[in-house]
């Protein structure tokens, strides 16, 4: 008789993300982590003391996810551009994790107001100043408008009231990023 195989706690939050990201975090609990896994719920409930340790497991995994799939790649000739295109591709690709993520409020966690607040995103603030010519308090104001825009459209994609056109998305970001930017400068937007 073969030997068990022993399923870890790492296991079981990656086969939480993954019941999450196929089939949408209402779907997840220990029967469908265990199916995915091909064992019992025994060791599912073993490994974590609850379902909603295990959400937040998955919810670490899928942020991580997240946190790579938007990042702007070396060629792009606008990051920020590059930034805001991916996290609505995000929105219109990965529709369940993206709704798990952003739009549940037990794991949503940061307002806007947080998001802004956030250290992480001073590096972000600066090159966006820089590239833009501005201070880091009228990079933060671009930034905000050019967040909720982004996170608008890719939310209309994740709950499919939008069709997905890349290039009407991209003429969006845009508009509100160089529009922000020319208003910051006092300029005007064509």
């Amino acid at each position: 008789m073969p030997p068990k195989v022993k399923i870890t706690k790492e296991m079981v939050a990656d086969a939480a993300f993954e019941v999450i990201r196929a089939n949408g975090h209402e779907n997840l609990n220990a029967r469908t982590v265990s199916e995915y896994l091909g064992c019992s719920t025994q060791p599912v409930l073993y490994s974590f003391k609850t379902m909603d340790e295990i959400r937040e497991a998955a919810y670490g995994i899928a942020d991580g996810y997240h946190s790579e799939f938007i990042m702007p790649k070396e060629t792009d000739e606008n990051p920020m551009l590059a930034l805001g295109l991916n996290y609505v591709r995000f929105g219109q690709e990965e529709k369940k994790l993206f709704r798990f993520l952003f739009q549940t409020d037990k794991f949503g966690g940061k307002d806007v107001t947080a998001l802004m607040a956030d250290p992480g995103l001073s590096g972000i603030l600066e090159i966006m100043a820089a590239g833009l010519g501005t201070d880091t308090e009228q990079a933060r104001e671009v930034f905000l408008a050019f967040f909720c825009v982004a996170h608008g459209m890719a939310s209309l994609l994740a709950n499919n009231s939008m069709e997905y056109d890349e290039g009407q998305c991209r003429k969006m970001l845009e508009n509100v990023f160089y529009g922000m930017a020319a208003s910051r400068k006092g300029g005007k937007h064509a």
